[in-house]
């Protein structure tokens, strides 16, 4: 069997990463992030849809925002936006049904409220936000385009007012309508199929464009480098959690010998214990 040289390796790996390149869709986390990271004119678009307010206007995009809690855990946000008017949005997307659970949704929401206000602060000072999953399925399960979370009086139809909203988006809803439109888009390979065309001027840059192509790439070579060292340090843990079982090394000969940090090892001995 002919052993190929590394050149003809690497060929062929960024011909394989190409073909994968052309398949990525709008639901894809990586690819989502690079078209609608900064780009105020996509993201404004699809709130513009979901929210059906014809006149937002967007002022600040973010993405894969990452909110610190010191104490307990911390989020990663896909997408941050504010608009004109102060309000604050979330926009998550999931192709895997588990990532949008509602109490996801929940901790989404406290933890972006509790990002928002300064020391000193009054309360009423909160800005409107808004956590939106978009979902490649259909989550919540009762067929509708868009579920609008709110906060009721209980046995009335008044709203509590608290100035924060849910949204889930059913990726696969289809129709003639702005959100079946919008939905195929995100599930579309091929940006002269897409209906939207600041969307598909945005997919067409990153999988036609030389520039836009060389970024992916990179992308891609990226999370190849990080799933290398995700599986290396997966490796080192179960090293560390043999040897605390063994009972024979101390907690910094644990550290010493695999490379995780003390805190880390005292913290596997804890759950260990449990």
């Amino acid at each position: 069997m002919e052993t190929l040289t590394t050149a003809e390796r690497n060929q062929q790996k960024h011909l394989e990463d190409l073909e994968r390149i052309k398949e990525f869709r709008l639901l894809d986390d990586d690819f989502m992030t690079r078209c609608f990271d900064g780009n105020i004119e996509c993201i404004q678009l699809i709130l513009r849809i979901v929210l059906n307010i014809s006149d937002l206007m967007v002022t600040e995009v973010r993405t894969q925002v990452f909110v610190e809690n010191l104490l307990n855990r911390s989020v990663r946000l896909d997408v941050v936006a504010a608009d004109t008017e102060g309000k604050v949005y979330n926009i998550e997307i999931q192709r895997m049904d588990k990532g949008a659970g509602k109490k996801r949704a929940r901790y989404n929401s406290s933890m972006m409220d509790a990002n928002l206000l300064r020391k000193g602060e009054n309360f009423d000072s909160l800005p409107e936000t808004y956590v939106i999953f978009i979902t490649e399925n259909d989550v919540i399960g009762k067929g509708q385009a868009v579920y609008q979370v709110e906060r009721y009086f209980s046995g009335t139809d008044e709203l509590f007012g608290d100035g924060t909203h849910i949204l889930y988006v059913n990726g696969a809803y289809r129709g003639e309508t702005p959100i079946g439109r919008l939905m195929y888009d995100f599930s579309c390979t091929n940006p002269d199929d897409m209906n939207y065309d600041v969307l598909a001027d945005r997919v067409r840059f990153f999988k036609e464009s030389k520039e836009g192509v060389l970024i992916m790439c990179k992308a891609i070579e990226d999370m190849r480098r990080a799933e290398r060292e995700e599986g290396i340090k997966e490796g080192l843990k179960t090293t560390a959690l043999r040897m605390l079982a063994a009972g024979k090394y101390a907690l910094e000969e644990v550290a010493d010998i695999t490379g995780l940090s003390l805190e880390d090892i005292k913290k596997m001995q804890t759950v260990q214990r449990l």
